[in-house]
């Protein structure tokens, strides 16, 4: 049957008698199925039927057809005319199908091959006026070619011989239309690469006093959005940065005055900025218009610039002079708060020694732990409550005899841990964990011996954990129950250990000092600061933690209050604040090409000040640096920001500069 072949259907006169059936008609014409019964006709496109099923019988078989809600019921037609119907509908969905299908494939052929042309345009345009060609256009452009929706049709086993059947044009577009958008790219970009190095040799000869190494050449003429470069000592990553602005400058890439070269420090932007202007004149390039400057100074100018008034920076900033700030709020906070210098003298005199990070076991139990009156017990929990004791000034005596004979066939003589003979009174520290378990077989039958032995003997016993020692709060509640019983506590953080003195104020100063630069570079919320404490620290180091961060968040209050005072801020808060004024659009940057240097220096706020100075079409971020060297780290540095480069900058070109030199992989074939 054709396509315009009128075909048709109808119950045999005995189906009729013995189905009851009644007169219909099925008649097929042009995709058109139209059933017929007792006179009235319905005609339905074949695309509309949802479904059609044939329940075959001995002789006879019913046809059943859905549309929609509407279902209609043929029976007391013959099983081979059923069988026919059925045949035949299938091909005709089949044939409108594979119609349809190839619709379809035309019309996306021809977005298709627009995609192509446009494509090929756009690249060539980019490589005649920006070269190197970026992540961001080979984004756009993969994404604009999977919303074409041609790859799958390519596929269709059904389309093989009307694809077969194309034009040259449209089999031009299906040769080329397998080839991945990123390859294509790499490979243009390789091509391009040779093509500037042999253009631009006499430039990458003479833009620094010895010949750009393969691994800098590279480096300057890759114009990606992201680059990082990862440049080992030595590798001349001060020369890249230099030969990269001259770069742009001699290929007309970006104007000068849209170039911005950011430092660590002063002495490393007044460094690169004469490097640039000594190398790049004598080549007689724009140099004086290219700006190096230090992320602080850059910042200032930022907020200047977005508000109308340029901040102070706090007098008592540089040159040792806010550790001498820190000290005298310490000093401050000592006077005027008695539980604040109780702590701080306990944290200097005890806490600031280093604790073992291993839940209060040590490897070797043998070795025990030396307190500060010079004794060793046999935990971590015991010297620590034997410090917090002997900084008191509280009168102790370790694992005492008790002063009954406990000694049985199966228990020997009971050392209670601690006794305090001015009160005679006895104290246990039990090894129990917060669910009340412990992590030593039989213990829990031990703790309920030694209890006993107290009720029956009438002698006070005061009780610790484990648990709640280093929660913080055993100290506490230790302190308060020794006081109700007549001793007077005497904290003394001069009071000298065996072997050992307190850590130097300076010392722990600088500790703090350095901690608030990495809190406040990283942004991190005294909420934050304490989910840290919570997931990261435990055991002995955790009560340790918690008493520092407690001392710090002191600390840090007194000193924003101080800035706050002298209407001020820090360099912390410059960065911070500069960075905010970027992100909500207070002041728009002007570059194009923003170059950081020692980037494995960047902190948090440096990184973020970054990000927001490239966040628009069209800009590029090319940061150097070594991701194992910091040395910075004491100012706030933190290696995760290059360590996660495209974490925080996106998708990026990472390479390195090494003393030897590495071919570039091979590309695929050149694109045509």
């Amino acid at each position: 049957m054709t396509k315009h072949d009128l075909e048709t259907w109808q119950p045999s006169a005995w189906g009729k008698a013995l189905t009851g059936s009644g007169d219909w008609q099925l008649a097929f014409h042009d995709d058109i199925v139209t059933v017929t019964v007792a006179g009235a006709s319905i005609a339905t496109a074949v695309e509309d039927i949802e479904t059609v099923v044939v329940t075959r019988g001995m002789f006879w078989s019913q046809i059943e057809l859905q549309v929609g809600e509407r279902v209609d019921r043929l029976r007391g037609i013959r099983s081979k005319d059923a069988a026919a119907f059925e045949h035949a509908f299938t091909a005709a969905r089949q044939s409108l199908q594979l119609r349809q299908l190839a619709a379809e494939f035309d019309a996306a052929a021809r977005q298709a091959t627009l995609w192509l042309d446009s494509f090929t345009a756009a690249l060539t345009e980019h490589l005649r006026t920006m070269g190197w060609i970026t992540r961001e256009f080979s984004t756009e452009w993969a994404a604009r070619k999977s919303a074409v929706g041609f790859s799958h049709l390519l596929d269709e086993k059904s389309l093989r011989p009307h694809i077969a059947a194309q034009p040259a044009d449209i089999a031009d577009t299906i040769a080329h239309w397998s080839e991945d958008v990123f390859a294509v790219i790499a490979r243009e970009n390789q091509n391009h690469l040779e093509r500037e190095t042999d253009e631009c040799r006499e430039f990458f000869d003479s833009v620094e006093s010895s010949p750009l190494t393969p691994e800098q050449t590279r480096a300057v003429v890759c114009f990606d959005n992201r680059m990082l470069v990862v440049a080992s000592a030595g590798s001349g990553k001060t020369s890249t940065m230099v030969a990269k602005a001259g770069y742009a400058l001699h290929r007309n890439l970006i104007p000068a005055d849209k170039i911005l070269m950011l430092a660590f420090n002063s002495a490393a932007a007044k460094q690169l900025q004469q490097r640039t202007r000594d190398r790049l004149t004598l080549l007689g390039l724009d140099a004086d218009k290219v700006v190096a400057r230090t992320f602080h100074a850059f910042g200032l100018d930022i907020i200047g610039q977005a508000t109308g008034k340029k901040p102070s920076l706090a007098p008592w900033l540089e040159g040792g002079k806010d550790i001498q700030q820190l000290g005298r709020i310490v000093d401050r906070l000592r006077a005027t708060d008695v539980m604040f210098r109780s702590e701080w003298d306990f944290f200097r005199a005890v806490l600031a020694r280093d604790y073992p990070d291993d839940n209060g076991e040590k490897v070797d139990a043998s070795e025990g732990f030396q307190t500060s009156r010079g004794e060793t017990v046999k935990s971590a929990g015991e010297r620590m409550i034997a410090d917090w004791l002997f900084f008191n000034g509280v009168d102790y005596i370790y694992e005492k005899r008790y002063e009954v004979e406990t000694a049985d066939p199966t228990h020997g003589q009971y050392h209670p841990d601690f006794f305090y003979p001015a009160i005679n009174v006895y104290h246990e520290h039990w090894a129990i964990d917060a669910d009340g378990s412990s992590p030593f077989e039989g213990y829990l039958e031990g703790v309920a011996w030694k209890r006993k032995i107290h009720r029956k003997k009438g002698t006070t016993l005061l009780e610790t954990t484990t648990s709640e020692l280093w929660g913080g709060r055993d100290l506490t509640r230790l302190g308060g129950e020794l006081t109700e019983r007549g001793i007077s506590l005497q904290p003394d953080a001069d009071r000298l250990a065996v072997g050992q003195k307190p850590v130097e104020n300076a010392l722990l100063l600088g500790t703090f000092r350095t901690f608030l630069i990495h809190a406040k570079s990283n942004c991190l919320t005294e909420e934050q600061l304490s989910e840290n404490l919570a997931a990261l620290a435990h055991g002995p180091v955790r009560y340790r933690d918690a008493s520092f961060l407690r001392l710090f968040t002191a600390i840090r209050r007194e000193w924003n209050e101080q800035l706050t005072a002298d209407d001020c801020i820090d360099f912390e808060d410059m960065l911070t604040l500069s960075a905010q004024h970027l992100e909500d659009g207070d002041w728009l940057s002007p570059y194009d090409l923003v170059m950081v240097d020692e980037f494995q220096d960047a902190s948090f706020a440096r990184a973020r000040l970054a990000r927001a100075l490239v966040n628009a079409p069209g800009r590029y971020l090319f940061a150097v640096g070594d991701d194992w060297q910091s040395i910075n780290r004491f100012a706030g540095a933190d290696v995760s920001v290059m360590t996660g480069f495209e974490n925080w900058f996106g998708s990026s070109e990472t390479m390195r500069l090494e003393r030897t030199f590495r071919r570039p992989p091979s590309m695929p074939q050149r694109w045509t």
